[in-house]
């Protein structure tokens, strides 16, 4: 592994993580709130540790192999979620490092659970921090860093591909510095789209810009006690819902759809399961709650139900309804919406469409050949050809996924607390979805379970975000080998 390449880039991540305090310092000097020296204590160890090795040299002819990539983008998370928990510690909000690192993990890889009972009593410069690391982490550290400077070094595309969710990557661009320049343009159009549309519908300027940038993170971090039920605006909701569905988008897609390539658009096999399943699921769930909880059949309860489907299967994880109070059945099938999550090459989380689709078609390959032994069945996505290598990456992802889950279950199950707790507790952070079912279901937190369930959860959580592997290659000790 090349060390001095890995360490160089993480310490240009720390200095960026550091820079990225200072809107909130700014903001916490506006108000006098108090806790701008939790920013500036927190920006100068970034500094102190970033900068000495962000100025190390690295020889220009040595190329960036796979698992340098995957360790990079490890080891940044990482640092970068010790960083970004140290203004909770300083400022007094979080002074337990484990809850304070469960927050800013959840932060970064837009999770949206949280061990903080009353985030009203935050004050705004420290609420603003909650969703700036979520926008941080939406469309990911190293994209942005790619997007800033393209040139960090041969071999920068493993970079991409080992932040990048989805078992296929692929870039907009032959130029992967402008993949990711456009990737950010559509992030940003669609949050200052989103702010502007919640002003006009009622809600505050620093509202509006906070809960955009938790929804197109797919984050899911409220500034309210009671999460967007707070506004009580079925406009809000409905705006809401929308972006949050097109942040969960295949945001290659977003980028045909503004070449008015729309044909191509129609024909993406996972967008199309994505949409059916929102819509199967919101008929059926309401179906459920007029039939079994005697709910009336009106606009209102139609809206709350589009509105959990929606914000659970693009892993946002706000709330306007307690769905722990609905039937198991419709339970049953959001937990499923969790674990499938939004399309591949957007910000939201889950195993993805197109690893469903990929698993369904090779259950029924090998159906078929023990049906026509003879006969050669190819599997095809989006009218291409699917590769073994990738079908064995998708079989790989997903045992590693259920065998991380089990484990998950494992540890918070020492508390004592439910299966439904300790299951749901793993699937959300595994998923980056933010509530679960039961003690942690959309009106709790997280905060009763113990520190070594928060550290398990936390790791989770950034496992989940990186698709498992980086994190694999990052503790694998042939990994750190030169050769």
């Amino acid at each position: 592994m090349n060390i001095r390449l890995v360490s160089k880039i993480i310490g240009i991540v720390l200095c960026a993580g550091s820079a990225s305090m200072v809107p909130s310092l700014l903001l916490s000097l506006y108000n006098r709130d108090g806790i701008c020296g939790a920013f500036i204590g927190s920006m100068l160890i970034g500094l102190i540790i970033g900068l000495p090795l962000a100025r190390r040299r690295v020889d220009g002819r040595e190329r960036m192999q796979a698992r340098d990539g995957f360790a990079t983008v490890a080891g940044c998370w990482f640092f970068l979620s010790v960083l970004c928990a140290l203004p909770y510690c300083f400022s007094g909000a979080l002074p337990n490092f484990f809850d304070a690192l469960f927050e800013s993990s959840s932060g970064l890889t837009t999770t949206g659970a949280s061990v903080i009972a009353d985030v009203e009593a935050l004050p705004n410069s420290l609420l603003f921090w909650r969703c700036f690391t979520q926008f941080m982490g939406g469309m990911g550290v190293l994209v942005l860093m790619l997007a800033l400077l393209p040139k960090l070094g041969a071999g920068t595309v493993f970079l991409m591909r080992a932040e990048s969710p989805g078992p296929i990557k692929d870039k907009l661009l032959p130029k992967l510095g402008q993949s990711a320049k456009i990737l950010y343009v559509i992030y940003l159009i669609l949050i200052a789209a989103e702010t502007v549309c919640l002003r006009i519908a009622g809600m505050p300027w620093f509202d509006s810009i906070c809960h955009s940038m938790a929804s197109i993170s797919t984050g899911g971090f409220a500034i309210k006690n009671t999460s967007i039920a707070y506004y009580d605006s079925m406009a809000i909701d409905w705006i809401m819902i929308v972006f949050m569905f097109l942040a969960a988008v295949n945001f290659s897609l977003l980028f045909l759809v503004a070449k008015r390539d729309f044909k191509t658009v129609l024909k993406n096999e996972e967008l199309r399961l994505y949409a059916g399943a929102v819509a199967l699921s919101s008929v059926v769930i309401f179906l459920v709650l007029i039939f079994q909880n005697g709910l009336p059949a009106n606009f209102q309860v139609f809206t709350d139900v589009v509105f959990q489907v929606v914000t659970l299967v693009t892993s946002t994880g706000f709330a306007t309804a307690d769905y722990n109070l609905w039937p198991t059945a419709a339970q049953c099938i959001l937990l499923a919406l969790m674990v499938m999550g939004g399309c591949a090459g957007s910000t939201a989380g889950g195993v993805k469409p197109s690893r469903v689709l990929m698993l369904h078609r090779m259950v029924k390959r090998s159906v078929y050949k023990v049906l026509h032994p003879r006969q050669v069945h190819i599997i095809s996505f989006n009218g291409k050809r699917v590769d073994e290598d990738t079908l064995l990456s998708v079989s790989v992802f997903f045992y590693a996924y259920c065998a991380l889950l089990a484990v998950g279950t494992l540890v918070v199950s020492f508390d004592n607390m439910g299966f439904a707790t300790a299951f749901s507790s793993a699937v959300t952070c595994l998923g980056n979805i933010g509530p679960g079912l039961d003690a942690v279901g959309p009106t709790s937190n997280f905060s009763a379970l113990s520190s070594l369930s928060k550290a398990v959860l936390s790791v989770l959580m950034l496992t989940g975000r990186l698709e498992i592997f980086p994190i694999l290659v990052l503790l694998n000790p042939h990994g750190w080998m030169h050769k």
